[in-house]
């Protein structure tokens, strides 16, 4: 998923709620305080402009996330600080040979309309979401089941041949078949991503009013959405799953700047923030003016820079090498983040199965290799790294380029864009001029969440616009081996080649600090760098 803010900056996402126990205190991933609970109060969490419509198979940026999230179920969700899958609407998922999936939901789950949740739901929404000439962003993710390349051909010209793909079966009411094109071994968890939530009949009826007012499954139901206001949502009492929230409104207000929004959790006029601003960060601020109001998480996501290919002069791996190794990370991230984030030299975070440490042998501070690395690359002009500047982002990229001015002698800038909403625009429409912020938290915990979207050729969130043959067989190998363990061993040896190419530049990974107000008696973080709505409780006034 891609991150609007976190790491200092989604997109991904990106699934049913994690479930999280609410703390007795404070500690990782939750935070609680004393006093008697309020299950119709209201709950207002920090928020930035979502880039579409809160529609699941076209929403990867945290900013709809945090709506998509808890208004849709998917079929497994995933719980506690370790994102441990469960089966949410899922009643089971069977397989036998990691090909052929078998699928049945549970019975009696109702959309926001009032229309029960069956299996064509599930079938109807995923066929949407990959078909070509409907644009959604998240289609990449239905890319291994059979039939789509029927639907989305790779040939941007090509008309496609159906749109329906041949590896969804419906079976019955509540159960259906999918078979992929070949043995793929996390998709019984992969499904947990929002992409694979189902859709009501009503979207398929009026999609542009489907937009306007979205309906979905999950533990609170679509209010209203002012732009560059708010998001309101109100509980679900009918709601069937284990992931129930404890309070009756939720309120993303949406900031341009996170400075604003941490004095309004100060004053109690905002409930939660997954991160903090700079100015709290600097010193340990943070420490002093939240005390037992802190909220720590176990984060599973990267911050790297993206390098795009084809921006003129980028497609320079001696180029990439020296900027990496002219970023003093360890520096930036003690001195401008306050060892509230720590060094990243990998594509994978630490956490998920198969990550490792030292990945990205040009990820270490090394101002000799990286001016004969420069010299090298024969690069000539001006340098610059582009992101949405709210939310902290500026702060750190600035640093990384003062640190690459410094160490190459190159005039380097940072150049903002208004919002997330226009950034995440700007880099899907591949209209970058130089750098970019590409943060990425995990969709679900598996390795090959952190490769595939971002480094197979034509990936959801390929930022840099990447392609290497070798690192696409390498992945498909992997996706293709039944075996786990085998499969993580053939993602590392694909990650060794990105590594060596360099399309993005790793920088930092966080710790996960995030902040509730004074009107919250406890409230967690879950994997996605999200609030863990399920774990948020309120205060009776």
């Amino acid at each position: 998923m891609r991150r609007s803010r976190r790491f200092w900056g989604p997109t991904v996402v990106m699934t049913s709620l994690a479930l999280a126990l609410a703390a007795c205190g404070g500690g990782s991933g939750s935070s609680a305080g004393a006093g008697e609970t309020n299950p119709d109060g209201t709950v207002s969490v920090y928020g930035t402009e979502p880039q579409n419509a809160l529609v699941p198979t076209n929403i990867n940026d945290l900013g709809g996330t945090k709506a998509i999230q808890v208004m849709f179920a998917t079929l497994v969700g995933f719980k506690g600080a370790d994102a441990k899958p469960f089966n949410l609407m899922a009643d089971s998922i069977t397989t036998t040979d990691s090909k052929v999936y078998d699928i049945k939901i549970k019975q009696g789950w109702k959309f926001h309309d009032g229309t029960e949740v069956k299996a064509h739901n599930f079938i109807d929404a995923w066929n949407y979401g990959a078909y070509a000439p409907n644009g959604q962003l998240n289609t990449d993710f239905y890319s291994n089941i059979q039939g789509y390349k029927d639907v989305h051909p790779a040939d941007e010209n090509a008309k496609p041949a159906t749109d329906k793909m041949s590896g969804l079966v419906q079976k019955g009411d509540y159960e259906f078949q999918v078979t992929l094109d070949a043995p793929f071994s996390v998709f019984d968890i992969k499904v947990g991503y929002q992409a694979f939530a189902p859709l009501p009949d009503a979207f398929f009826k009026d999609p542009k009013g489907f937009e306007q007012h979205p309906i979905g499954n999950g533990p609170m139901k679509f209010v209203s959405r002012t732009p560059n206001q708010d998001i309101k949502l109100t509980r679900n009492d009918d709601y069937k799953g284990d992931d129930k929230v404890h309070f009756k409104d939720l309120d993303i207000k949406i900031y341009s700047s996170q400075e604003t929004a941490y004095q309004d959790l100060l004053s109690g006029r905002l409930d939660f923030m997954e991160a903090l601003p700079p100015s709290a960060v600097a010193g340990g601020k943070y420490k002093a003016d939240l005390g037992d109001r802190l909220v720590t998480g176990n984060l599973l996501g990267v911050s790297t820079i993206a390098v795009p290919y084809y921006v003129p002069g980028y497609d320079n791996l001696e180029l990439r090498k020296a900027i990496s190794m002219s970023i003093d990370r360890a520096q930036i991230t003690k001195t401008v983040m306050n060892d509230t984030y720590v060094p990243l030299d990998g594509y994978v975070a630490q956490g998920i199965t198969g990550a490792r440490s030292g990945v990205c042998q040009f990820c270490k501070f090394d101002p000799a290799a990286a001016k004969e690395a420069f010299a090298k690359s024969g690069f000539k002009g001006k340098l610059t790294i582009a992101s949405n500047a709210d939310g902290g982002r500026k702060e750190p990229l600035v640093a990384a380029c003062n640190s690459i001015k410094n160490t190459l002698g190159v005039e380097c800038d940072f150049v903002p864009a208004t919002d997330f909403g226009q950034w995440r625009s700007i880099v899907t429409g591949k209209k970058l001029t130089g750098m970019g912020r590409s943060d990425w938290s995990a969709d679900y915990p598996s390795i090959e969440d952190f490769l595939n979207p971002i480094y197979k050729t034509g990936g959801s969130s390929n930022d840099s616009n990447y392609s290497n043959p070798q690192v696409d067989a390498l992945l498909a190998q992997a996706d293709a081996t039944a075996d786990k363990d085998a499969a993580v061993k053939l993602y590392q040896q694909a990650e060794d080649l990105i590594a060596k190419d360099l399309p993005s530049i790793p920088t930092w990974d966080e710790k996960g600090v995030a902040a509730k107000s004074k009107n919250l008696k406890s409230a967690a973080l879950d994997f996605r760098r999200m609030p863990d709505y399920p774990s948020i409780e309120v205060l009776k006034k």
